[in-house]
Order: C-alpha cells, then sequence, then structure tokens
C-alpha cells in the first residue's frame, strides 16, 4: 500500500438531482462542480458522504457518483469515496467497487441505527480495513449516527490495521482532537468534518478539513485552510471569522438542503433533495444566500 499525503481541503460533493419525477442524477451539474472545485485549489473530492446524500442513492448510483468523481478527477485531485454502511457486509463491498473504479482512498463512517459496541465497530473497521488494499478513513459523527468511536477504540484500530491513515471529526470536541494527535501523532491524518472547526482543530493538529461549505467556495475555503496549516495564525483567523457566518448558515437547517440552496440561488444546480430530506423552507433560503452574498460583497 502506497503512502499518501492527506492535508488540506477536501470537498464533501453534494449529489446533484434533477427535477423531473424521478429526481435522477443530474450529471452535467456534477461534472461542472467538479471541475469548479479543482479550478479552486481544492486538494480532494469526496462523493458519497452524508453531503452527497448516500443513503438516498442506490447501489448502482453510488458506485457511478464514485466512478465518475474518478473519470473527472483525472489525477488532478485525490478522491475519497464514502463507502459507509450500518451493514459491515455492504460497507465492504462498496469499498472494493471504489477501490476497482481507481479511489485514492476509502471513508467508512461510524455505523448507525445498529448502535454497536466499542468491539463491534472495531471489528467493523478492522475487516473493511482487511478488505482491500488501499487506505481507509475512519468518519466519526456521533450527531448522525448515534454511537461515539472512542478515542481508546481508535487508537487499538490504528495500532491494528496499517491501512487506517485518517479520521474524519465531526465529533465538535476540539479536545478529542488534541488527544488523538497527542497519541498517534503523524501515524494517522485528523480532518476536520465542520468547517467551523478547522482553524482550532488545526491549531492541535489536524491537517485539514471535510468542507461543506467549499462546494460553493472552493478557492476561499481552500485559502482558508493553507493559511491555518502554514502558521499564518493572524491571517488565518480573519479569514476564517469572515467565513464563518456562511459556515453556521450551512447548518441551519439538515445538511445538504442549504448548500444546495445556495447553489441553487448561483445557477450550479436544482434545488433538489431526496425524501426523506425536504428543500429549506424560504427562510432559510434567504438567510443562506444573504450569508454568502454579504461574505463576496466584504472580500471584493
Amino acid at each position: 500500500m502506497s503512502t499518501i499525503d492527506l492535508s488540506g481541503t477536501y470537498t464533501a460533493l453534494v449529489t446533484p438531482f434533477r427535477d423531473d419525477g424521478d429526481q435522477s442524477i443530474d450529471w452535467e451539474a456534477f461534472d461542472a462542480l467538479i471541475e469548479s472545485q479543482i479550478e479552486g485549489g481544492i486538494r480532494g473530492l469526496v462523493p458519497c458522504g452524508t453531503t452527497g446524500e448516500s443513503p438516498t442513492l442506490s447501489h448502482h448510483e453510488h458506485e457511478q457518483v464514485v466512478a465518475r468523481t474518478v473519470e473527472r478527477a483525472r489525477g488532478r485531485a485525490q478522491v475519497i469515496a464514502g463507502i459507509g454502511s450500518n451493514s459491515t457486509r455492504e460497507a465492504i463491498d462498496l469499498a472494493r467497487a471504489a477501490e476497482r473504479a481507481g479511489v485514492d482512498v476509502v471513508m467508512g463512517v461510524v455505523p448507525y441505527y445498529n448502535k454497536p459496541t466499542q468491539e463491534g465497530l472495531r471489528q467493523h473497521f478492522l475487516a473493511i480495513a482487511k478488505s482491500v488494499s488501499i487506505p481507509l478513513m475512519i468518519y466519526n459523527i456521533p450527531g448522525r449516527t448515534g454511537i461515539d468511536l472512542s478515542a481508546d477504540t481508535l487508537v487499538r484500530i490504528v495500532e491494528q490495521a496499517p491501512n487506517v491513515l485518517a479520521t474524519k471529526e465531526a465529533t465538535g470536541h476540539v479536545l478529542r482532537t488534541q488527544e488523538l494527535s497527542r497519541r498517534l501523532g503523524a501515524r494517522l491524518a485528523i480532518l476536520s468534518g465542520d468547517d467551523a472547526l478547522t482553524l482550532p482543530m488545526v491549531a492541535v493538529g489536524a491537517r485539514g478539513v471535510i468542507s461543506v461549505t467549499s462546494n460553493l467556495l472552493p478557492r476561499e475555503v481552500a485559502r482558508a485552510t493553507q493559511l491555518a496549516l502554514t502558521g499564518s495564525l493572524s491571517e488565518a483567523r480573519a479569514a476564517h471569522l469572515a467565513l464563518m457566518p456562511v459556515h453556521e448558515a450551512m447548518f441551519l437547517e439538515a445538511n445538504p438542503g442549504p448548500v444546495k440552496a445556495a447553489l441553487a440561488a448561483r445557477g450550479k444546480m436544482k434545488n433538489v433533495v431526496r425524501s426523506p430530506l425536504a428543500a429549506v423552507s424560504e427562510a432559510t433560503r434567504a438567510a443562506v444566500v444573504g450569508a454568502v452574498d454579504t461574505y463576496l460583497r466584504g472580500q471584493s
């Protein structure tokens, strides 16, 4: 297994849908989104995660989205494919399909709904890691999954699986990043799973972010992350704080509703999410568009 430098800004790609009866995938909008990310200096692309509405994609669509991302990236950006499932067998199938498609890394979310024990989580991720020869990133987001992968369990997994090289931390706790950085050092790349916490997480050892906001503002988010990583604290703080109202607006309702509304307002795709999600309210849409417009005016 080759090593890979996992640092910088990665975009948790939305999956654009058409406003037809089937809400089919809008490939033209998806291709344009990928190009905008690469042109904006994004380090990597993350299809089929939470932001990509992976629970509502069929297995065929999931594999199509991953393969299309690899094809369109053409080596110009890393590709980290979401393969999360609350079934270990299903996650392994998705991971193997992603590896065949040529992704750089697979990313497995902590299993949701089942509420496994820490031992169950350890076995789950070790089984996925052993099923592929490429790196595995573990995605911990207890607010959505209903269960937290403990730092102790993550350390055990890393010690037992050489290809577990990274974690996307969306626990909301900077102290968790600090603990993992202290205990694992360079062995594990920690990426922020929350745009609003990128700067403080980098300060204690994170190497970047998997961003929602960068779907809309790739260049600006990439710049803020790079300033943080290079230790330009005053500039990094200014860039981060300027983006905060936009980051906050992205979560006024369930992700990816707000970011899709913002992208639609700029003509990038239709404002369509798949049920059980619903398009954001008009009040949220106006707040999101207003936050983005205010930010852009401040940068001009």
